[in-house]
């Protein structure tokens, strides 16, 4: 029995779809990461699981009880941190923990080995309350209040939002500690770097999943030659890009351009030749590169017709 089923979960807001037959599984232990860019679905569909909020149709499980009639049951055995911060900003953190623990019928003292990792870096700010953390300490007092009761799964919405690099760092180093525990992992996140901090990850966009695989599977798996191009004023080209005969994807990445060809025959020497025939001469590098979970996810864009 997987930790979560999802089986063609749908979910409309008026005129709006927010998901369209999603279907999943999270297995037992797993640190499962759901990515997509704000607006994809990634809340509904967590608070489907939390048993927050009704699917129009399908189900969705964790550990065979159902998230509509099991729900006591499922608030029971799961830890949930939403995305916007909701502890009680006025009591301090020591207060938030401790109102936590006993709404549970627990300690931190009872769950100390768990908790100890977000503790530590607690303790000095144990009298502060909680409304006066800076963001990053925010998130660890929520991860502690998610994990007072020893949940079989904890569930995190958008963890990392809006939190600094060191902190989104020590919040998946922690996260990587909480599964040796055998606790199974359920994460959003719109980063797409943060995927290959998870076993395996679902791509969501405008409420449909686009691919479920590894970090390395999804790049294993993407189906053209890429080539990294670097220029000064290549963007300036960008459109006469697209309509060259082997292009079946361009697109800026950072301060180069991912150039993904149709053809198999394509090299290095053949796309500098093929820019320089549409007037782009300053290039300064082209080279074969490795496709990264981003690439697919813009590939699975373009071949769904469906658009950021």
């Amino acid at each position: 029995m997987p930790s979560i089923r999802i089986d063609k979960i749908s979910k409309s807001y008026a005129e709006v779809q927010a998901l369209s037959e999603v279907s999943l599984s999270v297995e037992k232990g797993e640190l499962f990461g759901l990515i997509g860019p704000d607006g994809a679905g990634k809340t509904t569909l967590i608070r489907i699981i939390t048993t927050l909020l009704l699917p129009n149709s399908g189900t969705a499980s964790i550990l065979g009880f159902d998230s509509v009639t099991d729900y006591k049951k499922i608030r029971g055995i799961v830890g949930y941190m939403p995305a916007v911060f909701s502890l009680y900003a006025d009591l301090s953190v020591q207060e938030n923990l401790n109102f936590f623990a006993g709404v549970f019928g627990t300690s931190v003292e009872e769950n100390y080995d768990l908790v100890k990792g977000v503790y530590h870096m607690l303790e000095p700010f144990k009298d502060r309350p909680a409304g006066r953390l800076s963001g990053g300490m925010k998130q660890k007092l929520a991860l502690s209040c998610a994990l007072i009761h020893r949940p079989k799964v904890l569930i995190l919405d958008e963890p990392t939002t809006g939190v600094d690099a060191v902190s989104r760092k020590e919040l998946w180093d922690l996260l990587h500690e909480i599964k040796g525990h055998g606790i199974t992992i359920f994460v959003s996140t719109a980063y797409m770097d943060e995927a290959n901090q998870c076993d395996r990850v679902a791509l969501i966009q405008k409420g449909k999943i686009l691919g479920v695989n590894t970090p390395n599977g999804f790049a294993q798996s993407f189906p053209f030659k890429l080539f990294e191009v670097k220029s000064d004023d290549i963007w300036r080209k960008l459109s006469d890009i697209r309509s060259l005969p082997t292009c079946e994807t361009a697109y800026m990445f950072g301060d180069s351009l991912h150039f993904a060809s149709n053809s198999a025959n394509e090299t290095h020497e053949s796309v500098r030749n093929l820019l320089k025939g549409i007037g782009a001469d300053n290039i300064e590098t082209v080279r074969e590169i490795q496709a990264g979970i981003e690439d697919y996810f813009i590939q699975q864009l373009s071949e769904n017709e469906i658009k950021v």
